[in-house]
């Protein structure tokens, strides 16, 4: 189990992590795609590194639009784990 991250922490990563932004514990990133398929075909990749990783993000589709929010519920806040994927996340973004 990691440790939580400090306010300071969360602040620092958030500042290296484009679109992200805080949420009580979590982080969450919203993205917005031409239609359903894409939403889809995004969240799909986002599975697939989150299988590699063993570390699962909550998503949220509504159409064209989905949601994603990271933290680590087995340290109650968020931890480094959840910084890397979501600069993965970013990766796959473009």
């Amino acid at each position: 189990m990691s440790t939580p991250l400090t306010d300071s922490e969360v602040k620092s990563a958030l500042e290296k992590l484009p679109g992200w932004r805080a949420n009580g514990k979590a982080i969450e990133r919203k993205f917005e795609f031409k239609d359903f398929k894409d939403a889809m075909a995004f969240a799909n990749r986002v599975a697939m590194i989150a299988e590699e990783a063993n570390h699962h993000p909550d998503i949220e589709i509504s159409y064209n639009k989905l949601k994603l929010s990271l933290i680590s519920h087995d340290s109650g806040g968020l931890t480094s784990r959840d910084v890397k994927m979501a600069a993965r996340i970013n990766e796959i973004a473009g």
